[in-house]
């Protein structure tokens, strides 16, 4: 699904931000990536998500090297992949369900279809009564599962999460992890990066340990 070789990020004469990443993350897999920060996980996450490319190496998405993809094919690549930010990154003046419905506005889902999709997903995460609300109104978790919704409502095969539960407390990062692990469960590829030491100690997923640019676990 995802693979990575000899992947390097550099800016300018600013050290590395990647050295040499080769990883494989099988379809249906739900991985962890950590370390600390400026170690190159959000680096890595934008490279899958092509906002950035890599400066050396080869990436593969379904087979299909995206290292060097083309301005006008992101966009195809994108209906593939959902991002949730750790900054939720939700348009403040949009409602909640026009925040989630932008993703299926850019690949052209018909009217209706939208309207049913959005209502589906914001009733998974448990908001369909917030439909009509802006953002600003909504606490850190419920915006956070804004966000999820939007990265979700598309059914994507990928789903990159950046830090999602980092600035909630543990009942409400309890509830983003669970809505993910749904996710993962109806087919989702996950790439999941955190801090949380009870996530990453839990021993049930692959772990992914970023320092200074390199992999030194897996």
């Amino acid at each position: 699904m995802i693979q990575l070789f000899h992947i390097y990020k550099s800016y300018g004469h600013d050290a590395p931000a990647l050295v040499d990443i080769n990883l494989e993350i099988e379809k249906g897999e739900f991985v962890f990536l950590t370390g600390a920060s400026g170690a190159g996980k959000s680096t890595l996450l934008k490279l899958i998500f092509a906002a950035e490319q890599p400066s050396r190496g080869q990436l593969l998405i379904n087979g299909r090297n995206i290292a060097r993809l083309r301005t006008g094919a992101v966009p195809y690549l994108r209906r593939n992949i959902g991002v949730v930010f750790q900054d939720f990154k939700l348009l403040a003046r949009r409602t909640v369900a026009e925040n989630v419905a932008i993703t299926l506005q850019v690949t052209g889902t018909p009217r209706d279809q939208i309207q049913e999709r959005v209502y589906k997903v914001l009733k998974q995460v448990g908001l369909a009564h917030r439909v009509h609300t802006l953002p600003l109104k909504l606490s850190g978790g419920e915006q956070q599962r804004v966000a999820i919704a939007r990265a979700l409502v598309n059914e994507p095969q990928i789903l990159l999460a950046d830090e999602p539960t980092g600035n909630l407390d543990s009942e409400r990062a309890s509830e983003i992890i669970a809505l993910i692990e749904q996710a993962n469960l109806r087919g989702t590829t996950v790439m999941f990066a955190t801090h949380d030491r009870d996530l990453l100690d839990s021993g049930q997923r692959r772990v992914f340990t970023l320092n200074r640019g390199r992999i030194v676990s897996h």
